[in-house]
C-alpha cells in the first residue's frame, strides 16, 4: 500500500537567466512500512525535496500525494493541518519549544489540533523513547540526544503516515547519533512506522530498505537493499 507518491516534482527558484532548478522531474513511491534513505551531496536537492514532501514549500510543477491526498490541492491553512496530522517531521536542530517540558513538547501537535491529551499514548511514547524519567524536564535540562528523542516522540504522537527525518544525527556525537538511529529503526521494524531519512552518511543509509540517491536535482539511482540482502548482495 502506497503512503507517498511523488510524481514529476520540479522546483525552480528565480526567473529568466537567474533561474536555478533545484529539483527536476523527480518521481518515486513509498509503501507503508518501508525505511527509505535519501542521500546526496550538499546542494543535490535533498532539502528541497524534504520541504516539498513536507508541504513546507510549493513545487513549480508536479504532485505529492500522501494517503491518497494531493497535498498541493489544499490551501496553505489546510496543508498545515494535514501536515501536522499526517507527517511526523524530525529536524537536525530539534525545534523544541524551550518553555515546554518534554511531555508537553511531545503532545504539542495534539494540543494545536485542540485534541484531548491521550495519557496512555503519551506514556507509551515516553517509555519507547526512554524519556519516562525526563518527562517534566525543559529542553535546556536535556542532552542533545534526549532533545532529539523528544522530537521523535512529537513526530509519533499523531500516528503519522510517515516520519520525514532530515539529518536527525547531524547535531549529535556518534554515540547519541547511533541511539537515535536505533530508535528510528525500532519505530520502523517493530511498530511498522514508515520512515524517510535524509542523510549524507552512507553508513546510516545502508541500514534502510532502499537508498534513493539525488544528484543535481535528479534521482541518480533507487537501490533496493532489502532485495539485495535476500539475494546475498550488499550487506549492512
Amino acid at each position: 500500500m502506497e503512503v507517498l507518491t511523488v510524481r514529476n516534482l520540479t522546483k525552480t527558484y528565480g526567473k529568466g537567466d537567474t533561474a536555478v532548478t533545484a529539483l527536476k522531474n523527480v518521481s518515486f513511491q513509498v509503501n507503508k512500512g518501508e525505511f527509505i534513505a535519501i542521500i546526496g551531496s550538499s546542494g543535490s536537492g535533498k532539502s528541497t525535496l524534504m520541504n516539498l514532501i513536507g508541504g513546507i514549500d510549493r513545487p513549480s510543477s508536479g504532485t505529492v500525494t500522501i494517503d491518497g491526498k494531493d497535498i498541493y490541492s489544499l490551501d496553505e491553512s489546510q496543508r498545515a493541518i494535514f501536515r501536522r496530522r499526517n507527517i511526523g517531521m524530525v529536524f537536525q536542530f530539534y525545534n523544541l519549544i524551550p518553555t515546554l517540558t518534554a511531555e508537553e513538547n511531545i503532545m504539542l501537535p495534539r494540543l494545536l489540533d485542540n485534541r484531548r491529551p491521550d495519557p496512555e499514548k503519551l506514556s507509551y511514547i515516553l517509555n519507547m523513547t526512554g524519556l519516562a524519567d525526563r518527562r517534566t524536564h525543559l529542553p535546556s535540562e536535556l542532552s542533545g540526544g534526549q532533545q532529539q528523542r523528544v522530537s521523535i516522540g512529537r513526530a509519533l504522537i499523531n500516528d503519522p503516515a510517515f516520519i520525514l527525518a532530515d539529518e536527525p544525527t547531524g547535531n549529535l556525537d556518534s554515540k547519541s547519533g547511533r541511539e537515535i538511529i536505533d530508535l528510528l529503526q525500532l519505530a520502523n521494524k517493530k511498530y511498522h512506522q514508515t520512515l524517510l531519512l535524509i542523510t549524507h552518511d552512507e553508513k546510516i543509509a545502508v541500514m534502510a530498505d532502499r537508498i534513493i540517491t539525488i544528484g543535481d536535482g535528479e534521482i541518480i539511482s533507487d537501490e533496493d537493499l532489502k532485495a539485495s540482502r535476500s539475494k546475498g548482495g550488499r550487506m549492512v
